[in-house]
């Protein structure tokens, strides 16, 4: 079990669990006994108004330690883990070790493996998606990209039509060959101190 002595003092700590594990805690242990920033990892609360419903820590909480990308971004705009990445970076470079907190799987795997450099959906294939049947939409991921179709929850309308739109339309290849030319890690996130909190039973 990895207590508070064995953190290195230069690396970036991860944790990760889920709601209602106690992440949050342990960060603010860690940052109020060894320095450091607490810095949001979930992909709900970086928006703001979503405090409670998200379990996003009070005011007098984020006042109390240094925060970072907790709810700086407006309630119904659109945020991805490539934006969040770009808004991490400076925080990596800072000088207080950023102690890096959440439930969102996508935004650890984007940090320390890097993230598909895909190219965003045109807002107009987006568009013809959403009118489609989901039947309709498998029957077009089947054609244009066979591997995947295979691979996904196809019974998940969300996944099914990300796939298609990261097919053919939007990137001119197949999602998977693209999915497979993965961007640098940041530099600051390669070495770090992974901690998992367990659900509580």
């Amino acid at each position: 079990m990895v207590t508070l002595d064995d953190l290195p003092p230069d690396l970036p700590v991860l944790i990760a669990g889920p709601t209602a594990s106690g992440k949050s805690a342990l960060a603010a242990r860690i940052v109020s006994d060894r320095g450091g920033m607490i810095v949001n990892a979930d992909a709900l609360q970086v928006y703001d108004g979503w405090r409670v419903l998200t379990a996003r820590p009070s005011a007098a909480e984020e006042a109390a330690l240094p925060h970072a990308l907790y709810g700086h971004v407006p309630f119904g705009a659109e945020y991805s883990v490539g934006q969040w990445l770009r808004d991490l970076r400076p925080v990596l470079s800072g000088d207080r070790r950023p102690v890096i907190v959440g439930g969102t799987g996508l935004y650890f795997r984007a940090l320390t493996e890097g993230l598909a450099e895909i190219p965003p959906v045109p807002p107009e294939v987006r568009a013809e998606a959403d009118a489609m049947s989901h039947d309709a939409l498998l029957a077009d991921l089947d054609r244009v990209d066979p591997v995947l179709a295979a691979r996904i929850d196809r019974a998940n309308r969300a996944r099914v039509q990300r796939g298609l739109g990261g097919s053919g339309a939007a990137t001119g290849t197949a999602l998977e060959p693209v999915a497979g030319r993965h961007a640098t890690a940041p530099a600051a996130a390669r070495s770090h101190t992974r901690l998992c909190r367990r659900g509580r039973s």
